[in-house]
């Protein structure tokens, strides 16, 4: 496997300075295998993605219908859900093998912080709106999946930026695929 040092900063500001119109095309190149995915930039539009869906939830909750919350809600945990799936299964490992010792405490810290998340998922899938502690699990599910973002893009990224043997196009290729994969599955549960 040929690796490729990945670069710097640049690009992934230039693609998530993007607007709304361009996430529909972006979803769709995150979802295939071209050849030219960047993991760490895929995964960091995921955290910009479901950040603004935390940060809408706030500012409608109080207005919207318990239908529309549930929704949501229930959109939020799928992206938290693919997202953190792909990390476990594809991201993490690699990460692991390309840092060694020097990765393994963020590496640890991020999977514990997903058991966390996972925890909140089933507790909100289990709930609903009218219940009194829902908006305050939202919330906190927010404030824990920022934590987590903040270590990864702070700390963890830039690690693996600069690390010899880790292929972020590769990784982003790999990453894409099992994303599609997991949301064809989601769509059939849904319809079945």
């Amino acid at each position: 496997m040929a690796t490729r040092k990945s670069t710097g900063r640049k690009a992934s500001d230039e693609r998530t300075g993007r607007d709304d119109d361009d996430n529909e095309d972006n979803n769709a190149a995150t979802q295939n295998a071209s050849g030219d995915n960047d993991a760490i930039e895929m995964l960091t539009e995921d955290h910009q993605r479901v950040s603004e869906m935390f940060e809408e939830y706030e500012s409608v909750k109080d207005d919207e219908e318990e239908g529309d919350k549930i929704q949501r809600v229930q959109e939020i945990c799928l992206e938290l859900t693919i997202h953190s799936t792909v990390e476990e299964e594809i991201f993490y490992p690699a990460a692991r093998e390309a840092l060694g010792e020097d990765g393994a405490d963020l590496l640890d810290e991020a999977e514990v912080e997903h058991t966390s998340v996972k925890d909140l998922i089933v507790q909100l899938s289990e709930s609903q709106p009218s219940e009194d502690l829902y908006d305050a699990k939202v919330k906190v599910l927010g404030e824990y999946v920022k934590h987590h973002v903040n270590e990864e893009e702070g700390e963890l990224f830039p690690k693996l930026r600069e690390a010899e043997d880790f292929d972020v196009e590769a990784l982003g290729d790999q990453i894409a695929q099992r994303k599609q994969e997991l949301r064809e599955e989601f769509e059939e549960q849904l319809t079945s």
